[in-house]
């Protein structure tokens, strides 16, 4: 037992502090403890022990104690994470806390008792309340008073199982089962202990089991491929290149599947919120109820109960999107990065890293098979495949044997105006609508600008009203009465004159997302039109809109980014993407590249069912 310990706490300095353990205590590397630390209290984690503090140190501080029974990070995970911070030169102690659930308030309550905090201190940081169950063990120790009937029932109860939660003796025994058991634990029969309950997100929700369908000739050698390379047990990276609709997810579900039988973990990122839902339904309808989402539309306390989860080994099954990569998955065996070559991946404040490369480290260091998967790759990763340290897998071909959607280019310069008037929606995009609808079909239009126009400008003397911190043009949002800017999030009501000259000449200048769902359901009433972009996706709006979509209450669909990425809709079978050259005016160095990758995702959506798309 060592009698001191190293402590990552989370300020910008690249070391550890050394604390004094308390007599009879002992903390195992990954255990997250409360330490003073310079006229403050903060939470850090144990990444050493020693038996003797630094030389030349004389006065060391004591650990005031710890915050979970169990270490937050295992072994393996600490390791990565110390891998991690000292690849992209941050602090430990940030990237741990980055890493970890949140606080459980319990421990701030223990910490008070114990005076460490004041009434109504906190640690900093994110904290959650936890539920605490009552449980009672049976000691060996037999009765020697004559015993109450119901003190019986609860010691013959507890004879059979050795333990019991207090809800469960309630349901036996009725209300006073608390004080039933305070007597006997009085009476050295019992011990009781309170322990944190994790509840099943799932709980209730009916599953529809589906039965895999026949891999083709494609699917099975890169199945066969990664099942041979799990055998192995050893550290194994490829990339799997397919087109739109090859059934990618169904090769990661069989290579997830060999991996749970062989009794490892697996983790699978996805780059939107938004795909979460279809993804968990099918692994779900493959898996059971074994399945931790984790990101961040969900709340607090359910993404803290699914890490704990984890943590415990009750799941071993992982989806979410970037932060999901820190998941403590035990025993890991796969990690899917899908849709690899999305920017999303990449956390651009606080920790700063990618997931996708970092995915590929994990992997490594697990002995563990990592999967990118992608109908456009990455440069990077294309390149990777080609220099050997990624194996290149490819789906050429739908696995519905559909070809895929036919894509037209119209020039504006040609279709200056389409029957409705409007110069963006052409003749050729009208006339496909307009027979989408009457076969029944559906649409999706692609316009990567949300609110109602990106703009407002003076007609008297040409200037936009700006953000006072960002001097950009403020985005106008209709719906909701304001302008917005989309960097620093700053918001006001359209003003009635011009800040610049004072002339009542505003108008909006630009076409957004909510300008084209205003329009098409004027033109194309009564087509059902509904929008899904950053200001519609909060919570479960995402999951609600694309439901709606899948069932066929919706005909068309108009969005942003996150209406390109991912989703299976066979209904779809007509795409219109306005303004299809505008990103490549961007200022960014890989303008083209994403302007392929999302042109290309964007016309997969279209023909994923019977009917050819275009």
């Amino acid at each position: 037992m060592s009698d001191f310990v190293d402590i990552s706490l989370p300020v910008p300095l690249r070391r550890a502090f050394t604390y004094r353990v308390p007599e009879g205590a002992s903390y195992a590397l990954g255990a997250r403890v409360a330490v003073p630390f310079h006229r403050r209290k903060l939470a850090g984690f144990v990444v050493g022990h020693r038996d003797a503090p630094p030389e030349g140190v004389e006065r060391v501080f004591r650990v005031a104690g710890p915050l979970e029974r169990e270490p937050v990070f295992p072994a393996e995970l600490l390791a990565f994470l110390d891998e991690a911070a000292r690849y992209y030169l941050h602090p430990l102690g940030e990237v741990l806390r980055a890493a970890a659930p949140a606080l459980p308030k319990g421990a701030m309550k223990r910490l008070r008792e114990g005076g460490f905090l004041e009434e109504g201190e906190a640690l900093p940081g994110r904290a959650v309340a936890t539920i605490l169950e009552l449980f009672a063990h049976r000691t060996e120790a037999l009765p020697e008073k004559r015993l109450g009937s119901r003190q019986k029932e609860a010691l013959a109860l507890l004879d059979e199982r050795r333990e019991l939660a207090l809800g469960e003796l309630r349901d036996r025994i009725g209300p006073s089962a608390r004080n039933v058991l305070k007597a006997l634990a009085k009476r050295g029969l019992v011990e009781l202990e309170e322990r944190e309950i994790l509840k099943d997100p799932f709980f209730g929700k009916p599953i529809e089991r589906d039965a895999p369908p026949e891999l083709n000739e494609a699917q099975r050698v890169a199945v066969e491929r990664m099942r041979g390379a799990l055998e192995a047990e050893e550290p194994a990276s490829f990339l799997l290149h397919g087109v739109t609709g090859s059934g990618k997810t169904e090769v990661y579900l069989h290579v997830i599947e060999s991996a749970r039988q062989r009794g490892r973990g697996a983790l699978l990122l996805v780059p939107e919120i938004a795909l979460t839902p279809q993804l968990v339904s099918r692994f779900r309808a493959r898996f059971g109820d074994g399945i931790a989402v984790l990101h961040s539309a969900l709340g607090e306390r359910e993404r803290d109960e699914a890490w704990r989860r984890l943590r415990r080994g009750e799941l071993t099954l992982a989806v979410g999107a970037r932060s999901a990569l820190f998941a403590p998955v035990p025993n890991l065996g796969v990690i899917v990065v899908d849709e690899e070559h999305d920017p999303s991946f990449k956390q651009e404040e606080g920790f700063r890293y990618h997931a996708r490369d970092m995915a590929l480290l994990r992997a490594h260091r697990a002995g563990a098979v990592c999967i990118l998967g992608s109908a456009t790759p990455s440069v990077e990763s294309f390149r990777g495949a080609e220099e050997g340290r990624l194996e290149l897998l490819s789906l050429p071909e739908r696995a519905t044997s559909q070809r895929l959607p036919e894509v037209e280019v119209v020039d504006l310069r040609r279709h200056r105006h389409g029957p409705s008037g409007h110069h963006l929606i052409t003749g050729p995009l009208h006339q496909g609508i307009e027979a989408a609808l009457e076969a029944g079909e559906q649409c999706i239009l692609f316009l990567n600008r949300r609110g109602f126009a990106p703009s407002q400008r003076c007609g008297s003397c040409g200037a936009a009203v700006e953000c006072p911190s960002c001097s950009v043009a403020l985005t106008e949002h209709r719906a909701v009465g304001e302008l917005r800017c989309h960097y620093c999030d700053f918001r006001r009501p359209p003003p009635a004159r011009c800040p610049t000259c004072g002339a009542a000449d505003l108008a909006p200048l630009g076409l957004g997302t909510e300008q084209l769902e205003q329009t098409l359901a004027e033109l194309f009433s009564p087509a059902r039109v509904a929008r899904l972009d950053r200001d519609t996706a909060t919570g479960k709006t995402v999951e609600a809109v694309l439901d709606r979509l899948r069932q066929g209450e919706v005909d068309i669909l108009v969005g942003t980014q996150m209406v390109t990425k991912g989703h299976d809709l066979p209904g779809v079978t007509l795409v219109g993407v306005i303004l299809a050259d505008q990103s490549l005016a961007f200022p960014d160095f890989r303008a083209g590249e994403r302007t392929f990758q999302l042109l290309a995702q964007v016309a997969g959506r279209a023909g994923r069912g019977e009917r050819p798309g275009r």
